[in-house]
C-alpha cells in the first residue's frame, strides 16, 4: 500500500510541476489495479494536429492482491492509439470520445491449483476499446471497454492483468477478449 500511495504522490508532483498552455502529456495509474494482482503504469502523448494520442502501458505482475490466490510473477505490456470522435477540444487534446485498437501481451508464471505445478502464460490479445477521457486541470480520468481476439498459452483462471477471455455462463470462449478499466492521473 506504501509503494502505491508512493506512486500515486510521484505523479501528482511531476504533473503539477509543468504548465503548458496545451496539455499534452499524461501519466496515469490504473484505478484499483493492485487489487487484481498488479499494478498498471501507463504514459500517454497527444498529437493535436490530428486528434490521435499513443499510450504506452506496463504492468508489474505480482505488485498487489492475488484474489486466485495463485501466486502470478510476470509482466504485461499494452500500447494503444486513440482517435478522438467526438468532445475533442485543442486547447484540451486529451479529452474527448475516443475509439482505440489495443496490442497487449500478458507474459507470467502462477501456481496451478491441481497440479501445485509453476505454470508459465504467453498471451496476447487485439482489441477495440469504446472509452471517454476526461481533463480538469492537471487530472486526468480515462474509462473504457472493449473486446477482441486472444491467442496463446491460457492461463486456468482466464485472466491475464490486461484482459480476461469469455469466462460466463458455464462458456469457456479463450480467443475472445474483453477489457474494461479505469485510469487516474496527471496531465501536463
Amino acid at each position: 500500500m506504501r509503494r502505491v500511495l508512493l506512486i500515486v504522490l510521484c505523479l501528482v508532483v511531476v504533473g503539477t510541476a509543468k504548465c503548458h498552455a496545451q496539455q499534452k502529456n499524461a501519466v496515469k495509474i490504473t484505478f484499483l489495479s493492485w487489487i487484481t494482482g498488479s499494478t498498471k503504469l501507463s504514459y500517454e502523448r497527444a498529437f493535436p494536429a490530428v486528434k490521435q494520442s499513443g499510450e504506452f502501458c506496463t504492468s508489474l505482475i505480482s505488485a498487489g492482491y492475488d484474489k486466485y490466490k495463485n501466486d502470478p510473477m510476470g509482466f504485461t505490456l499494452r500500447y494503444s492509439h486513440k482517435f478522438f470522435v467526438a468532445g475533442y477540444d485543442k486547447s484540451k487534446p486529451l479529452m474527448g470520445f475516443y475509439l482505440r485498437p489495443e496490442l497487449i501481451y500478458s507474459h507470467y508464471n502462477y501456481t496451478h491449483s491441481k497440479t501445485g505445478l509453476r505454470t508459465p502464460v504467453r498471451m496476447g490479445a487485439l482489441l477495440g476499446t469504446f472509452g471517454y477521457q476526461y481533463c480538469y486541470k492537471h487530472f486526468i480520468a480515462d474509462a473504457w471497454f472493449g473486446a477482441g481476439y486472444a491467442a496463446g498459452k491460457t492461463a486456468e483462471t482466464r485472466y491475464y492483468h490486461g484482459f480476461k477471455t469469455w469466462n460466463f455462463f458455464g462458456r469457456h470462449i479463450d480467443n475472445l477478449a474483453l477489457s474494461f478499466s479505469i485510469r487516474l492521473g496527471v496531465v501536463w
